[in-house]
C-alpha cells in the first residue's frame, strides 16, 4: 500500500480510456474497475494506476483479466462531477439500444452520450474475450465525509461477492435511482458491486480503493499465492479496521430529491453513517426545514453543487436476514407469491409483481425485499414491485 498522498490524478485527460489490461495465463473472471464515472472523484483513476503499476513489475496475475477503465474523461478535465448529465444516471435500456441501432441524432446528443458509447465499446469487448465469469466493480468517493462501503444490487450472486469485502454493505439504493451504470450490467448478468472509498479529498480514500481492488482479485482467485499473501492482508487489515465501528449490513429507506430550483443546502457538520433522530433537522430548502422522518443513518449527504441526491437515510439490519432470505430464494418461494390475495404476476415480466394495496395492505413490503423485489412504484392504489433475475 501507498502513504497517504493527496488524491490526485496521475494522467491528462488525453489518456485513452484504459487505464491497464493484464492477462493471466490461465482462464479465469473477468474483473472490470471503472474510475471516475462523476469526474471530480479522481480517487478512482488513482487507486488504479497504483496497482497497474506494480503489476506491471510483477507477474502478480495467474488466472483471468483485470481491467481498468476511465469513466467521464470531459468532466475529470474540468474536475467536476459531470458536463452536461449525470453520467451515472443515464444507462438506460432504451438510451443504449438507440446506440446499437445507429439511431441516435447526433445533434441530440449531450457529452456524457459520448462517454458511454466509449465505456460500452471496452466493457463489451471484454465480455467478448472473457475466459470466465464477469465482475464490475465502480469506484466511487463521496462529498461529505464518509467510512468505506459497498452497495449491492440486491441478487444472490452480488451479494456473496460483496460480502467477501470487510466493509458495511449496503442494500436499497437501486429502489431510488434510475439509470445507474451497475443497474445496466446488472441486468445484463454481470455480478457488480459499488465501493465508495471515503471523501473526495481526503489523502486516504485512494489507498481504500487500492484496497478494495487488491481484495477484487483475492476474493476471485487471480492472483499467484504466497506471492501476494502479505499485500492482501495488508489490504483486508485497512478496510477492516476504519469499517470496524459500523454496522455490517444496512438498508436504504429514504431519498431526498434535489431539484435545481429548491434551493438546497444540507446543514454543516453531517458524515456517512451518522445516527440522527426522528425530527432531527439536516438541511433547508425554499420550503423550510427537512428533518428525519424517523431514526436511522445518513448516508451520502450533499456537500457540492451538483448532483440530484440531497441526502439518503437508512437503517441497519440484522445478517441473519441475509441467510433467510437467501434460504427462501434458493426454495423459489418467490414463484408462489402471486397466489397471495391482492397479488398477480405481470404478463410483461416474470420478474414483476402487481399488487392491489387495498386487498394485500397487510403484506409488509419487507417480506417482498426478502425475495429480492425492490425496485417499485405506485400506479393509483396498484404496487409494482420488480426483482433483478438471479
Amino acid at each position: 500500500m501507498h502513504g497517504t498522498a493527496t488524491p490526485q490524478l496521475e494522467m491528462t485527460h488525453h489518456m485513452g480510456r484504459v487505464i491497464g489490461r493484464v492477462v493471466g495465463d490461465n482462464a479465469g473472471p473477468t474483473l472490470i474497475c471503472i474510475g471516475s464515472i462523476h469526474g471530480n472523484e479522481p480517487a478512482g483513476i488513482t487507486a488504479l494506476q497504483r496497482v497497474f503499476a506494480q503489476l506491471d513489475n510483477e507477474q502478480l496475475i495467474s488466472h483471468g483479466t483485470l481491467l481498468g477503465i476511465a469513466g467521464n474523461l470531459a468532466a475529470i478535465a474540468q474536475n467536476r462531477r459531470y458536463v452536461d448529465e449525470d453520467l451515472n444516471r443515464i444507462w438506460t435500456k432504451d438510451r443504449i439500444d438507440s446506440f446499437h441501432s445507429g439511431d441516435t441524432d447526433s445533434s441530440q446528443q449531450v457529452t456524457e452520450d459520448l462517454e458511454v458509447e466509449a465505456i460500452l465499446r471496452e466493457i463489451e469487448q471484454a465480455a467478448a474475450e472473457t475466459r470466465g465469469d464477469l465482475f464490475l466493480v465502480d469506484l466511487h468517493t463521496t462529498s461529505g465525509r464518509s467510512p468505506p462501503f459497498g452497495l449491492v444490487a440486491d441478487t444472490l450472486r452480488n451479494r456473496s461477492f460483496a460480502l467477501r469485502f470487510p466493509v458495511p454493505i449496503i442494500l436499497g439504493l437501486e429502489e431510488h435511482l434510475d439509470g445507474t451504470f451497475l443497474e445496466y450490467f446488472n441486468n445484463r448478468g454481470y455480478v457488480t458491486l459499488g465501493f465508495e472509498g471515503g471523501q473526495h479529498d481526503d489523502a486516504t480514500s485512494v489507498d481504500l480503493l487500492e484496497s478494495c481492488i487488491w481484495m477484487g482479485l483475492s476474493v476471485l482467485n487471480m492472483l499467484r499465492n504466497p506471492d501476494c499473501a502479505l499485500r492482501i492482508q495488508l489490504a483486508r487489515n485497512k478496510l477492516s479496521e476504519v469499517s470496524r465501528p459500523f454496522p455490517r449490513a444496512l438498508e436504504v429507506r429514504y431519498r431526498h430529491q434535489v431539484d435545481p430550483d429548491d434551493g438546497f443546502a444540507m446543514d454543516p457538520g453531517f458524515a456517512g453513517f451518522q445516527m440522527v433522530r426522528a425530527g432531527n433537522v439536516l438541511a433547508h430548502d425554499r420550503s423550510g426545514k427537512l428533518t428525519a422522518a424517523e431514526d436511522s443513518r445518513v448516508l451520502l449527504p450533499l456537500y457540492q453543487s451538483q448532483g440530484a441526491d440531497g441526502y439518503f437515510l437508512m437503517r441497519e439490519f440484522s445478517t441473519f436476514w441475509l441467510t433467510v432470505s437467501a434460504t427462501l430464494r434458493y426454495m423459489r418461494l418467490d414463484s408462489v407469491l402471486h397466489w397471495l390475495p391482492g397479488v398477480a404476476r405481470s404478463p410483461d415480466s416474470p420478474h414483476t409483481l402487481v399488487i392491489n394495496r387495498r386487498v394485500a395492505r397487510w403484506l409488509a413490503l419487507q417480506v417482498f425485499h426478502l425475495l429480492g423485489y425492490r425496485r417499485r412504484r405506485m400506479d393509483g392504489e396498484t404496487l409494482i414491485m420488480t426483482r433483478r433475475p438471479e
